[in-house]
């Protein structure tokens, strides 16, 4: 009986429990089995060599892990490894599946006992055969070969694995992570000191004519002697940063604590990955500068974020310019306006989603005059382009609000009205 037949039979049977280890070999129950635990087995590995016993052993203990840890616990074990392509080969044939396996060296294959030798007669006389012969060449061809490969294996142990060569002992990587925090926490600095000095909402776009100025003092209700009388009531000339709206609610995509990655980096970060590095303090204005654009000339805007619509009073709701809508009615329970066609006629609306998200996620969304804005769950590199498009829609929807305050303007007798980047 070889070793490689005697664990099939067992393995068949689901007795491997019975295999018990003593004195550097393995004992098959309570039969007079037993085997060296480095002895070669006829099982032959597609990398070259033969499976020895300890490791066909170990892998039937051991293979309902996945492989990636099976291969850790052999390291750790010190035994050789079954490399995964002859896993199932390995283990249709050891567990009765298969009869026969390509693997399996015909020299060490175990092979059908021969017949009993029939009686001889007194006269006759025994024929001699090599092949009988334990001491002659051919027959220790076979036993040679056994014993050289399980010295070999014996001798064997892996230097290095992947798991040792991420570990890379005695290199420290803590400048690397300083270098990745340094960045937040400048931004973090530079924020407290704005609300500190009181500069959240007075950034101003510098460029304004001192005509302007001077009708800022003097107020609008200026008129030439048009034939329309006086301005409009809708027009008026905003003070302040453009505020942005968002959901206060953590299941959304955009919230207070990652709209200033997504709008001026161009990188989704979870909201709630945000929310612990940040510590449970949650800021209630951030301000974001427009660095990304398509044009390399294009100035860079501030804008405020808000997400508690209670606090803002009523001039600062003529500063409202957009908002992230999580897609339900009381999100809108504290906006001073009677229903969402209001609210979308004059603010700039955006949904974000991840592109392979149901159908029924957006089927209220699709009544309303937003914008879907979609990013990949694992594609970083494609929120830039989300980003993009937000700040592209952004500037097109401020252009046609100051396009129309202006023609209002003009109509109503300021012949000599410039536009001001601050009118919405």
């Amino acid at each position: 009986m070889d070793p490689l037949t005697a664990l099939r039979e067992l393995a068949m049977q689901g007795e491997l429990d019975r295999i018990t280890e003593s004195g550097g070999e393995f004992h098959f129950g309570s039969s007079d089995w037993s085997f060296p635990c480095t002895a070669a087995t006829a099982f032959r590995c597609k990398t070259g060599g033969f499976y020895t016993l300890d490791a066909l052993v170990f892998f039937l203990r051991h293979y309902s892990l996945r492989h990636t840890d099976y291969l850790q616990s052999a390291t750790q074990h010190q035994v050789p490894a079954v490399t995964f392509p002859d896993r199932k080969p390995l283990l249709d044939y050891l567990f009765g599946h298969t009869s026969a396996s390509a693997s399996i060296a015909v020299s060490l294959a175990p092979s059908a006992p021969a017949p009993a030798p029939a009686p001889l007669a007194p006269s006759s006389f025994d024929e001699y055969r090599p092949e009988d012969d334990p001491a002659h060449p051919q027959t220790q061809v076979s036993l040679d070969t056994a014993d050289y490969v399980s010295m070999i294996r014996a001798l064997e142990r892996p230097l290095k694995d992947r798991d040792a060569l991420l570990e890379a002992k005695n290199r420290d990587f803590y400048a690397v992570y300083l270098a990745s925090t340094k960045r937040e926490d400048e931004r973090n600095r530079a924020e407290a000191h704005q609300r500190k000095d009181g500069l959240v909402a007075k950034t101003r776009i510098s460029g304004r004519s001192n005509d302007d100025r001077a009708n800022d003092k003097a107020g609008l209700a200026v008129t030439t002697g048009s034939a329309l009388g006086a301005v409009p009531k809708q027009v008026v000339r905003v003070k302040g940063v453009p505020i942005i709206m968002v959901p206060s609610a953590s299941q959304t995509l955009i919230t207070i604590y990652n709209v200033r990655d997504f709008l001026e980096d161009g990188i989704y970060v979870p909201s709630d990955v945000k929310a612990k590095a940040m510590k449970g303090s949650r800021p209630d204005c951030v301000t974001v500068q427009k660095k990304l654009s398509r044009d390399r000339a294009a100035a860079v805007g501030a804008y405020e974020v808000r997400d508690k619509p209670s606090a803002l009073k009523a001039d600062d709701w003529d500063r409202v310019v957009a908002v992230f809508v999580l897609g339900k009615e009381w999100q809108f329970k504290d906006w001073p306006f009677k229903d969402h066609f209001e609210i979308f006629n004059k603010v700039l609306g955006f949904f974000m989603r991840f592109e392979d998200d149901s159908v029924e996620s957006a089927k209220v969304v699709k009544q309303w005059n937003v914008k879907i804005i979609s990013i990949s769950k694992n594609k970083r590199h494609q929120d830039r382009a989300a980003a993009l498009e937000v700040w592209d829609q952004l500037g097109e929807f401020m252009r046609s609000r100051r396009s129309e305050v202006n023609m209002l303007l003009y109509l109503s007798g300021i012949r000599t009205c410039h536009l001001d980047p601050t009118i919405f």
